[in-house]
């Protein structure tokens, strides 16, 4: 599993991962994060060039969230049009997920629109070879792609300089976490594993953070070749 990196490496990777992805350049400011995720903190402009340069990396992190979310919220979309599921409580979760999961990619768009940047593109990844398999396959990558997106929020969390962006951050961190424990159970993963992506309570007491390239590993046969 690869470590937290350094700033400087961790700008490249997220550099690399939004072109990868086929995400554009940004730019703008993300106090209003906060407020799309239910906050009612204020703005704050940046006031120099190194709270510009600040705010960029923030944004690039907005960004690389934002294409997760789209992932985990298309996932959960197609898994409902497919009927694959059939216990009406099973169903009844997934559309509550998949409800959250929307709701991080609507608030996500909202910040970077209302910013005047370009959210980055949908990836539209593609699922069916998980579908197609059944539920018990659908459910075992609901778990992984959990366990990934809170991992991935954790990942980022020390590159955060807005302590408001960060708070916000981790609220979405926490309800990715309950999504893994919820799903975890269901598919039948222990309690507690040594493998980081597994467990309600992956590594014991600590949970693992991946950086963007790790992540983008795991991702990947879920991205139109093209993108992957």
């Amino acid at each position: 599993m690869e470590e937290i990196q350094s700033d400087g490496e961790a700008v490249s990777s997220r550099k690399r991962f939004l072109a990868m992805i086929g995400g554009a350049g940004t730019a703008g400011a993300l106090g209003l994060l906060a407020t799309a995720c239910g906050d009612g903190g204020g703005q704050a402009g940046p006031t120099d060039e190194k709270s510009k340069d600040a705010v960029g990396g923030d944004l690039e992190i907005v960004q690389y969230a934002l294409t997760l979310e789209y992932l985990e919220a298309t996932f959960y979309a197609d898994v409902l049009d497919a009927g694959v599921i059939e216990d009406p409580a099973l169903v009844k979760l997934i559309k509550d997920v998949q409800q959250n999961e929307q709701e991080h990619v609507e608030a996500l768009r909202a910040t970077v629109s209302q910013l005047g940047a370009s959210p980055v593109a949908d990836p539209e990844g593609d699922f069916r070879a998980v579908i197609d398999k059944g539920e018990r396959a659908v459910f075992e990558t609901a778990a992984m792609v959990e366990n990934v997106g809170a991992a991935a929020y954790l990942g980022q969390a020390p590159f955060i300089q807005d302590p408001d962006i960060l708070a916000a951050a981790l609220a979405i961190h926490t309800v990715e976490a309950r999504h893994a424990a919820a799903l975890n159970e269901i598919y039948g993963y222990p309690f507690v594993t040594d493998d980081p992506l597994e467990g309600s309570v992956p590594d014991g007491t600590f949970a693992t953070p991946l950086d963007m390239e790790a992540v983008l590993k795991l991702v990947q046969p879920f991205l139109p070749k093209e993108q992957s």
